[in-house]
């Protein structure tokens, strides 16, 4: 018998399909963990993992030690402020006249957005809309904590910024610029933070994979110092040096320039957070789909479910039933647009109507496809909140 899966299709047995929901008492848990694993350091919250006011403000209100919110737009971070919440870095350039004047009249206001440069232009643009607006922008600056190894790129394509003078540079350059004020820095080591290194039925590639993360956290290491002690021997008061992401928390932390730590997809802990060697967090989110089909007597046919996550095309991309146990979906055609069939010869009987429970790739995507989540606790639905989207909110 299949506890959990009777439990929860009882619970959400009168709910129209599909729909998501949270588990507080996992969520919960899971930003309990994640505080206690950044220690004595602050964790500025990756909002583009949580997608929903409701969920951020939780979080917050749950320990002082959540601090700030890393924004994903300028715009998301214009519409986190008129919601009350502050000390917000936006983690991508801004480069619209539109998204950049908001971001001004929350200057103008009082609150604190900072935006994100790693370019010459970055600076020469951002200086043009501050004088316009007759604001002073503070700035955070984008160091390249990507590492290179004969024939590989470990990491991602972030920034120009790699070496101490070319950060000074530009800390030199936004001296001569009124309008601006460089004093934080942001270094994301993807490769350490995003990338799985306990993945069940592949210990060669994982012994690689921790041999590259070794490497590279050495590396990384000293560059951020490197470029940390540079700017401020150039006279820049960093008040800001933000660094990793939920998979690479205990590796941050123990860098002495660090000030934050920065955690998102930790809190819902959607599939591809399932298997690191350092941490384990709960499965948080998911989402239901409706069996409307049952073609032969191992096969259930799913309205919708094909919310595929971003990044390189590949099966980890796609969402995985996780109840009942052991249901999988079909290698020759996954997770469908309007229909999604699956595979299950467990103990549990099915029917037409019956939900079957899945999970997400990526942890604030899932929210682009629900305009609420159904909040349960303790084995009962307690509430509701919305998501970016109920909220009529679409930054990207």
């Amino acid at each position: 018998m299949d506890r959990a899966y009777r439990d929860l299709r009882e619970l959400f047995r009168d709910v129209p399909r599909p729909f998501a929901y949270i588990d507080l008492d996992r969520f919960d848990a899971n930003a309990d963990a994640i505080a206690k694993r950044a220690g004595t350091m602050n964790v500025c919250v990756a909002t583009k993992s949580l997608r929903s006011i409701g969920m951020i403000r939780r979080i917050q209100e749950r320990s002082p030690q959540f601090h700030s919110l890393m924004a994903y737009s300028a715009r998301e971070a214009v519409h986190l402020a008129e919601q009350g919440f502050d000390n917000i870095l936006v983690a991508y350039p801004v480069w619209s006249e539109a998204e950049s004047s908001g971001v001004c009249q929350q200057l103008a206001a009082g609150k604190t957005i900072r935006l994100m440069v790693d370019l010459e232009e970055h600076l020469e643009y951002l200086e043009a809309v501050g004088a316009r607006h007759g604001v002073v922008i503070p700035l955070c600056l984008d160091a390249d904590m990507s590492a290179s190894f004969p024939g590989l790129h470990f990491g991602v394509r972030r920034s120009a910024v790699r070496t101490p003078a070319q950060a000074v540079r530009l800390y030199e350059i936004s001296k001569d610029c009124p309008h601006l004020r460089l004093d934080a820095l942001m270094g994301y080591e993807a490769q350490i933070a995003g990338v799985q290194d306990a993945v069940p039925g592949q210990t060669a590639k994982n012994l690689v994979v921790r041999w590259l993360k070794r490497r590279s956290i050495a590396e990384l290491r000293e560059r951020r110092k490197a470029i940390v002690e540079g700017l401020r021997a150039s006279g820049c008061e960093l008040r800001v040096v933000n660094g990793g992401g939920t998979g690479s928390i205990e590796s941050t932390r123990e860098e002495a320039v660090v000030t934050e730590v920065t955690a998102g997809s930790g809190f819902y802990t959607p599939t591809l957070f399932d298997h690191y060697g350092a941490f384990r967090h709960e499965p948080a989110a998911g989402f239901a789909i409706e069996i409307v089909r049952h073609p032969t007597d191992n096969i259930f046919t799913c309205h919708g479910g094909g919310y595929i996550a971003s990044g390189p095309p590949g099966w980890d991309r796609l969402p995985k039933p996780y109840l009942p146990v052991g249901a999988t979906l079909l290698p020759l055609e996954g997770a469908g647009e309007v229909q999604t069939p699956i595979e299950y010869r467990g103990p549990e009987p099915l029917g037409l109507g019956d939900p079957v429970f899945m999970r997400h790739a990526k942890a604030g995507e899932l929210c682009e496809r629900f305009e609420r989540l159904l909040l349960i606790s303790k084995g009962a639905i307690v509430g509701e909140t919305s998501t970016y989207r109920g909220d009529g909110k679409c930054f990207l």
